[in-house]
C-alpha cells in the first residue's frame, strides 16, 4: 500500500474517556454487481492480503484438480487456532494423501501440524499427490501449484498480481489491489470453497475467534481476517467489504467491519447475536486497566456518517 497521500483514521482507541491511539487505513465496499458502493482512502495500490487470501489458494488448488472433502476443505481454507481438532483434522488430510507431518514446509508452532495455516499446506501437498507433482518443492513460486493458483488469483481479482512475496508460513503470497481482493472475495463466495467456510466457522477459526463469531452471529455471512490488518466479509446478498489497516494491527479489523455491517442495515436481530457482534465493534477486552476493561475501540463518527451517507 502506498502511503504517499495519509489514509482516513478508521479506529480510535480510547482509554478512560481518552483518545490515546489511532488507526488509519482504506475500506471499500462492492455492491453485488462488483462495482464500487463506497470507498474510504487508498483501495486500488497493492496491498499483500495474506491468510485473507486463503479462499483464492484453496480454489486455485480446486482447479488444479483437489479432491478433498467439504469439512477438510474448510481447513485448507482456514487461519486455525491449533485446538486439538484442528491438529487432527490436518494430520488426517496429510494421511490420507500417504505424508506426514514431516512434510509440511510451515514453520512449528509449536509444532507444524498446529501452525495456523497447517490446514491449507495439507490441501497444497495432497494437490501435489493427486496431481503426480513434486512435494518437496510445492512451496517454491515456479511450482505448477503455485502457478494454477497465481492464474486463479489473477481471473478472481480481475488485476495482474502486482508483486510476488512470501508469506508467513512460507508458500507464495501475491498482491493486488484492496478492489481486488474485494472482487474476488465476492466472486469466492459463490464457490464451494465459501459454502464449506459458511458450514464450518469453527474450522476456519476457531473458539473465540473473530471469523468464527461473525460467522455464527451473521447468518450467510462469509469472512477471513489475515495478518497486518487486512480482512473481507462478503453479506448473503452479496455485498463485500475489504479492509486493511495501515499500522497492521489486528484489533483494529473488528470495528470496522462492524461499522460496516450497521451502515449497511446488517446487523443480526437476535439479542445473543448482537451483543457478541457488539464486543466485537468495541474492542471488548482490548483496552485494559487493572485487568478490568477501561475504554473502547471505536470508530470515528465522522467515519460512520460518511459510510452510513455513501451506503444508503
Amino acid at each position: 500500500m502506498s502511503f504517499a497521500t495519509e489514509n482516513p483514521v478508521l479506529v480510535e482507541v480510547a482509554r478512560s474517556g481518552l483518545v490515546e491511539s489511532v488507526h488509519r487505513g482504506a475500506v471499500v465496499v462492492l455492491a453485488p454487481d462488483g462495482t464500487v458502493r463506497a470507498a474510504l482512502g487508498e483501495v486500488d495500490t497493492p496491498v499483500f492480503p495474506r491468510s485473507t487470501n486463503k479462499p483464492f489458494q484453496a480454489l486455485g488448488m480446486l482447479n488444479a484438480g483437489l479432491e478433498i472433502a467439504d469439512s477438510d476443505l474448510a481447513l485448507v481454507c482456514a487461519s486455525h487456532a491449533g485446538e486439538p481438532g484442528h491438529v487432527d483434522r490436518a494430520l488426517a488430510v496429510l494421511a490420507a494423501a500417504g505424508l506426514d507431518e514431516g512434510d509440511l514446509h510451515c514453520p512449528p508452532d509449536p509444532r507444524r501440524a498446529a501452525m495456523n495455516c497447517s490446514g491449507k499446506h495439507a490441501g497444497m501437498l495432497t494437490t501435489c499427490v493427486q496431481r503426480g507433482w513434486p512435494t518437496a518443492t510445492y512451496t517454491h513460486p515456479d511450482h505448477p501449484l503455485q502457478r494454477a493458483i497465481a492464474d486463479t488469483v489473477i481471473e478472481l481479482t480481475g488485476e495482474k498480481i502486482a508483486a510476488v512475496g512470501v508469506d508467513g508460513c512460507g508458500a507464495p503470497l501475491f498482491a493486488f489491489s484492496l478492489t481486488g481482493l474485494a472482487r474476488a472475495f465476492s466472486a469466492a463466495s459463490r464457490t464451494r470453497a465459501g459454502e464449506v467456510m459458511r458450514t464450518h466457522p469453527w474450522l476456519v477459526a476457531g473458539t473465540g475467534r473473530e471469523d468464527t463469531l461473525l460467522m455464527l452471529a451473521v447468518p450467510g455471512l462469509l469472512c477471513k481476517a489475515g495478518a497486518e490488518g487486512v480482512h473481507a466479509m462478503t453479506l448473503p446478498d452479496g455485498t463485500t467489504v475489504a479492509v486493511k489497516v495501515d499500522d497492521g494491527a489486528s484489533r483494529a479489523r473488528g470495528p470496522i467491519l462492524v461499522a460496516a455491517l450497521r451502515a449497511l442495515g446488517a446487523l443480526p436481530d437476535n439479542p445473543a447475536a448482537r451483543a457478541v457482534v457488539d464486543g466485537l465493534g468495541r474492542g471488548a477486552g482490548l483496552v485494559l486497566g487493572g485487568g478490568r476493561e477501561v475504554g473502547e475501540l471505536r470508530v470515528p463518527a465522522t467515519v460512520e456518517a460518511e459510510l452510513a451517507r455513501r451506503l444508503a
